[in-house]
């Protein structure tokens, strides 16, 4: 693991989401579940005051990638971050499999495609008409 960036340290992990996605909110709820009570907390980058914890996250990073903030304030995202989030969880080590060379490569690449298309497979859920913005 290889931290991008670095930000304010939370103390405890905190996930970074796209709440106007409909995938994005069902695999935050599924994560949710599945960390149970670890402490991480799952946020929404599009909530007020959100990113204004995290100095040098950006909407833009949020828009490309998931983002785990780990407790030091090291910053993670995309595919990494799941599986760093899950991998302290019984049956994590499994995830490992994601470091092996070659398959990290293919899965980096297939999450950066569903995130780039993510509103057009799934849809978006946003309030007061904000979706207007993803039509890109």
């Amino acid at each position: 693991m290889a931290p991008v960036l670095r930000t304010t340290p939370p103390g405890h992990d905190v996930i970074l989401y796209d709440g106007h996605c409909r995938l994005c909110g069902g695999a935050a709820r599924q994560l949710q579940r599945l960390l149970g009570g670890t402490g991480t907390r799952l946020r929404s980058f599009r909530e007020d005051g959100v990113l204004a914890s995290f100095p040098g996250v950006t909407a833009d990073r949020c828009e490309r990638a998931l983002q785990l903030v780990l407790p030091d304030g090291a910053v993670v995202e995309g595919l990494e971050a799941i599986v760093l989030a899950l991998g302290r969880r019984p049956l994590g080590r499994l995830l490992r499999v994601y470091y092996v060379p070659g398959l990290r490569q293919l899965l980096d690449a297939l999450y950066r495609v569903v995130a780039r298309h993510r509103f057009r497979i799934a849809g978006r859920q946003c309030p007061d008409g904000a979706c207007v913005v993803h039509f890109k």
